[in-house]
């Protein structure tokens, strides 16, 4: 439902949310805790990027920017760094650092000293000092926010020349720091990514330039080999499929007029929960969303508009029920689409912020408030010409928690990491009053019930943890987050994913990238009756087992392999016609010395 905006409360019902005694749904409300007041600066217009992270360390989500076309003093008091301050009751503060700005950011730690810095494309590199005079630059920060340190020797240094602008971190070369990928907007210079040598230099690995760009660019691991990949709404490619040494290749197969058609806006998360990040983009005023199905992208956009106002879009569980939903904006409206896991999705709660002309930037997942539920940061610009300007909202969610709860946001389970590479461990908790709490991360290789080893403690409930992938090698491993508040824990414990080596000499027979078998079907997506062939490298035929598993990693259906092909009629165990949904099926032995295979595909009914 639409509810249009007043000065102070927004409502908006959400069906999918835990019930209330009786089972009627709860409703999540939402209200403006956007920053205002003299010591905020005005915005200008334009595009520009936010992103969430607690970067003073205090516990409480922060936001930051380096602003819009204002930035750095052009008709506006914005100016270089911007980290906005919360108060973890949706109160804020603000404390700008250089004089430049106009572009994208990023948050992450690149020198691995537990503190968080931030990256950054931009177009007004008008900076006089190190901080500040080059358009893309890494920067170091103190754990206040207030100070930062140039970390940037090298980067834009292969070839650009104008206005980059969104910017992500991720270790493309899996060797324990983050490397980077900017995009430009407007026209040539495209997409770069630099490899973070560790001293503060950087060394380019990549670059697509030509075509026309948007501003927006993400990471995340598209088909699930445990190297990120990069989405960029870029026309001369939409999805860059990383391998592992900072070079791409292209992934566009099977997205529609992707190289052709720059996508408004583009966004990566585990959909079906594959271990493989999917795809939600904006086109045309349409919000699309797309598997990855074993070697090309299928759609899974079912109840989405495929035309319409909005022109950015992102994937985040916005009613905390396991499952990942789109959230758009446009016209100054805010949906959400509710999904299913198999590519269905449901409006599940819209507001309408009022009239707007552009979406410039929208940023969804950071918990403001500790109630257990994300909120959402944007900018927008409003009014008409020429007096066309940019607004800074905020909205959270107060829903007030009955309960402490906890929730891993990410690992969501199937994922590949490779031993020495760096992930980023996220998640969501509700507290109940206002004593302080304590978070602490473990990891069991051995399945859910452990034994568990820590991976840090007594953490500030800051959402987020840079961690450093530790062996054995292992298919079983598991992430458990406890949150104590008040002499309470509460615990979350997330689905198995793998811990892999770049090194196949330390991988067991029975990690498929050191083996030689290979596993194939026909058709993928599957509609009907499907076909596994199996190509072996040797061994008694009678040994091998092929099974068939769900996105929560239950095995729903084995099959005997006597030879090829290997028919599947789409059933389970007991004839039951499984639902759509994404699947893997992996052949395995019952002896030590034989390889495995699998391979991930999408059923559609």
């Amino acid at each position: 439902m639409n509810i249009a905006r007043p000065t102070a409360l927004l409502a908006v019902l959400i069906l999918a949310t835990p019930l209330l005694p009786g089972g009627s749904p709860r409703p999540l409300t939402y209200v403006d805790s956007s920053p205002s007041g003299p010591s905020f600066p005005e915005w200008d217009g334009g595009d520009t990027e936010l992103e969430f992270g607690d970067i003073n360390a205090d516990g409480n989500v922060d936001f930051v920017s380096i602003g819009d076309h204002g930035s750095p003093y052009i008709g506006t008091d914005q100016h270089g760094i911007m980290v906005y301050f919360g108060d973890g009751h949706g109160g804020w503060s603000i404390h700008m650092e250089g004089n430049f700005g106009y572009g994208g950011i990023a948050v992450g730690d690149v020198n691995n000293d537990g503190l968080w810095d931030v990256g950054y494309g931009m177009h007004h590199d008008y900076s006089g000092s190190d901080l500040g005079n080059q358009l893309i630059e890494a920067a170091l920060g103190d754990g206040t926010g207030t100070a930062w340190i140039p970390w940037d020797d090298g980067l834009a240094s292969g070839g650009e020349s104008y206005g980059m602008f969104a910017t992500d971190f991720a270790d493309f070369d899996v060797d324990g720091d983050l490397d980077l990928a900017a995009n430009s907007f407007g026209s040539g210079n495209g997409v770069h990514v630099y490899r973070n040598n560790g001293d503060g230099t950087w060394t380019q690995t990549f670059a697509r330039t030509g075509g026309n760009a948007r501003a927006h660019l993400c990471c995340g691991d598209v088909n699930g080999d445990g190297f990120p990949d990069i989405a960029a709404s870029y026309q001369y490619g939409t999805i860059f499929l990383g391998d592992g040494e900072g070079g791409f290749t292209s992934g566009d197969q099977g997205l529609p007029d992707a190289g052709s058609v720059t996508f408004s806006s583009v966004s990566l998360g585990d959909v079906n929960g594959d271990g493989c990040a999917d795809l939600a983009y904006t086109k045309a005023g349409g919000v699309h969303v797309y598997v990855w199905a074993g070697d090309q992208w299928a759609p899974a956009s079912h109840g989405l508009p495929a035309t319409g106002i909005y022109g950015i879009a992102r994937l985040c569980d916005m009613d905390g029920d396991g499952l990942l939903d789109v959230a758009a904006l446009g016209d100054g409206v805010f949906t959400v689409w509710g999904g299913d896991g198999a590519g269905n999705w449901t409006e599940i709660g819209s507001y309408d912020g009022g009239p707007a002309v552009d979406s410039a930037a929208l940023c969804v997942g950071g918990d403001v408030d500790h109630n257990g539920y994300p909120d959402a940061a944007l900018v927008q610009e409003e009014g008409s010409w020429p007096s066309y300007q940019n607004h800074l909202y905020v909205y959270r969610e107060v829903t007030l928690p009955l309960t402490r709860t906890a929730r891993l946001e990410f690992p969501r389970g199937n994922e590949t990491f490779f031993m020495g590479s760096v992930q980023t461990i996220r998640w969501i908790t509700a507290h109940v009053g206002d004593e302080a709490v304590d978070i602490r991360l473990d990891l069991s290789v051995s399945g859910p019930d452990g034994p568990w080893s820590a991976i840090a403690v007594e953490l500030c409930d800051s959402g987020h943890y840079q961690w450093t992938v530790p062996g054995p090698l292992t298919e079983s491993a598991h992430v458990r987050l406890t949150m104590t508040q008040e002499w309470e824990a509460v615990w979350a414990t997330s689905p198995a994913f793998r811990i892999a080596s770049t090194d196949p000499a330390d991988a067991p027979e029975a990690f498929p990238r050191a083996a030689a078998l290979q596993l194939h079907l026909t058709p993928n997506p599957v509609v009907g009756r499907a076909s596994f062939t199996v190509a072996l490298p040797g061994g008694p035929a009678s040994t091998w087992t092929l099974s068939i598993h769900d996105a929560a990693g239950r095995t729903v259906r084995r099959l005997p392999y006597r030879g090829n092909p290997i028919g599947w009629d789409g059933t389970d165990g007991r004839g039951t016609r499984l639902p759509s949904g994404a699947y893997l099926a992996r052949l395995v032995s019952s002896t030590p010395d034989a390889h495995s295979a699998q391979v991930r595909f999408l059923l559609v009914r």
